[in-house]
This record gives C-alpha cells, sequence and structure tokens, in this order.
C-alpha cells in the first residue's frame, strides 16, 4: 500500500484545523466532529492551543483511503509559529494549502506559497467558507489564477469534464499535445503535472459543513503522487518533542527501506569528525494519531514516526541515505534577555532553555559567562 504524507498549511483563521476534522470524520477516523471554538479538535491536543483556539505544534493523524494510507500533518497557521509550519515541510510528499473564501490569498498565504515553491512540494488547494456572504468562486478563482499561478484549475463538482481536461492541458505543452490528439487525459498524467507543481488542483466548499470535503479526498486519492522510495534505510528529522513522562521523542518520516527496534542510527558522514558522530538504538517507534499513539516493530518508507531513546538528534537531519535539510528561509529578527526571578538558579534556567532549544532550534540561546545572562 502507498504511503502518503500530506501537510495543510494555511493563513491562521482559514479554517485549516477544521478540515482536517472533516477529513478525518469523512475516513471514518472521528466518530463525532470536533471544533477549535468548542476546544474539543482532535489534533489540538495541547492545553494552549485550546485556550487560544489556535495550532501551536505540528500534529499528525493516519487516514486510510483507497489504495494508500495517508499521514496527515497539521501545522501552525499563526505567523508567529512558522518555524514549526516550515520544519515539517521537509517530509511532505504533497500538500493542502487552504485559502479563506471571505479573506482570499492573505500576505502569510503568499508566503506559504513561496515555501511550497522552494521545497518542491506539490500543492493541491481548498478554498473554504464559501457557505459565508462574500464568498465568489468565480472571483476567487481569478485571484488564485492570478497570485499564485495560471496552474490552478477548479477541479469541483458539476465541472464539464471536457472544460476541466482543456484547462488541464493548457498548463503543460506535452499535456496539449496529447489531448489534442487523444481528446482525453489519464489520471496518471494529471498526477505527474500535480507532482510537477505545473497543476494545483483546486476544490471550493465549507470545511465546518462538509462540503466539498470528500471530492479534495478523492482528488488526493487519483492525484497525489506517488514517490518511488530507495531500498536504503534513510530518515529526515523534522521534529523534538517530549511527552508528558518527559521522554525525548524524535520525529522523523522513513525515506527509504524501513526501521525496526533496536536498530542502530548514526549521523556518520565522510567528512565528519570522529568526536562529532554518535550512534543510538531506536528503543521504541510510535505511531501518533492526535494524542494516541502505537508502538510498532518496523516501520516502512514513507512512514512518519517518533522515535524513542535517541538523544543527538535534531531537526533538518538526515540519517542513513538521506541528507540534511537546507538552512529553514523564515529566521528570527529580535533578540531578548531572559530576566529570571530573584533567586532562580541561571544555569538550571539555562537547562531547561536547551530543551525548548531543541524543539525549536530558532531560538538560537545564548549564555554569557561574564555578565551571567541568557
Amino acid at each position: 500500500m502507498d504511503k502518503l504524507v500530506v501537510g495543510i498549511l494555511a493563513h491562521v483563521d482559514a479554517g485549516k484545523t477544521t478540515l482536517s476534522e472533516g477529513l478525518l470524520y469523512t475516513c471514518g477516523r472521528l466518530k463525532k466532529l470536533g471544533r477549535v471554538d468548542h476546544q474539543d479538535a482532535f489534533l489540538d491536543t495541547d492545553p494552549m492551543e485550546r485556550a487560544r483556539g489556535i495550532t501551536i505544534f505540528s500534529k499528525q493523524a493516519v487516514l486510510p483511503v483507497d489504495g494508500a494510507e495517508l499521514t496527515l500533518l497539521d501545522t501552525p497557521g499563526h505567523a508567529d509559529f512558522s518555524s514549526e509550519m516550515e520544519r515539517t515541510l521537509q517530509v511532505l510528499d504533497c500538500a493542502i494549502l487552504v485559502v479563506s473564501g471571505t479573506d482570499g490569498v492573505q500576505g502569510h498565504t503568499l508566503t506559504l506559497w513561496r515555501l511550497l515553491e522552494r521545497y518542491g512540494i506539490p500543492t493541491f488547494l481548498f478554498v473554504n467558507k464559501m457557505d459565508l456572504a462574500g464568498a465568489d468562486r468565480g472571483r476567487l478563482l481569478a485571484e488564485l489564477r492570478g497570485r499564485l499561478g495560471e496552474g490552478c484549475v477548479d477541479f469541483g463538482p458539476g465541472r464539464d469534464r471536457e472544460a476541466l481536461l482543456e484547462d488541464v492541458a493548457m498548463c503543460d505543452e506535452a499535456a496539449l499535445n496529447g489531448y489534442l490528439d487523444r481528446g482525453t487525459i489519464a489520471d496518471e498524467q494529471i498526477a505527474a503535472l500535480t507532482a510537477g507543481r505545473k497543476l494545483f488542483p483546486c476544490w471550493f466548499g465549507s470545511a465546518l459543513k462538509l462540503e466539498g470535503v470528500e471530492e479534495l479526498l478523492r482528488g488526493l486519492e487519483r492525484y497525489a503522487p506517488r514517490p518511488v522510495r530507495p531500498a536504503e534505510f534513510g530518515a529526515k528529522v523534522y521534529k523534538i518533542a517530549r511527552d508528558a513522562q518527559g521522554v525525548r521523542l524524535t520525529y522523523l518520516k522513513v525515506t527509504g527501506g524501513s526501521l525496526r527496534v533496536k536498530s542502530l542510527l548514526t549521523n556518520r558522514r565522510p567528512g565528519l569528525r570522529e568526536d562529532q558522530v554518535w550512534e543510538e538504538k531506536a528503543d521504541q517507534i510510535r505511531i501518533y494519531s492526535g494524542a494516541r499513539f502505537q508502538t510498532a516493530e518496523e516501520v516502512p518508507a514513507g512512514t512518519v514516526c517518533a522515535v524513542a531513546g535517541l538523544s543527538y538528534t535534531r531537526p533538518g537531519q538526515g540519517l542513513g541515505s538521506a541528507w540534511a535539510s537546507e538552512p529553514p528561509v523564515l529566521e528570527p529578527v529580535l533578540t531578548y534577555q531572559v530576566l529570571l526571578p530573584e533567586g532562580t538558579d541561571p544555569h538550571t534556567a539555562l537547562g531547561n532553555l536547551r530543551q525548548l532549544e531543541e524543539e525549536d532550534p530558532q531560538l538560537h540561546i545564548a549564555w554569557n559567562e561574564q555578565t551571567r545572562q541568557i
């Protein structure tokens, strides 16, 4: 069975987490729809997320669909947590970019679009909140094509099949020639155009009312690219976190081969000094879905999992045949001094902040020994 890692990205309040709920419900993973404003969304598991009604940490859920297993990665939409979102891009096979039907393409939407382009990620679009006043399908499609690219094509229900194929054919010269010769375009060719970022299939609907969600899911089944995974083991680290018991977890995607419990993992590379090399065993493999997880003895390529037992991993690191990611595009621009409460040991605070720096390397914690300042 094909395994695909699909990320959901959006400007804050576009309805990204609501769409995630709709996809989980449509696949039968949820018996009851949660809501962000009711503080019971399946993927917003942290108390801060539920209290504030926003996604802060990337989360995963596994969705079974016909012929494939999708790992859905929900990412933060707020610009303040963009580094968490960008780290997730390193492991995606494709993405769903959610656009608000009432707001259209916003500034942060363009930032996300440029990041998807930089990382070469095939992208589907879902225009949400089409049930609200002011959401005009024709105007929004024109805006998508004008600001994001001519490859944005309406795949929604009710479209004439011939008109749809004509729009698809206009995205690529070879596809156009084939369409003129044969009068049709195969699903495999549509998937190839999507994989090459020449075509960006679009759906319109309302995630809250489950309108267009089923159609988006079927579109992913038919047109999502199917990557070829190498036989040699490789993995890309994209996130470090700790569970409620304080266990350090390395979130990674297996990019090639497979990963077994007790496998020896290392960062060994040609040119790396011996004192920089580490080797550790994968003590446990967890497959998360929301706040819950299942353990696995072995996971194949294409799987996103959390591994316990690793102390030296960091986001962006490549293991085995996978290479490290390029430095992130989004960088912090401000520097702060940490003012500790009276009587607080700065070295204890520094140790705790170092743990946070493992989770978000963009913090760049620095200790000034002379002034004893963080």
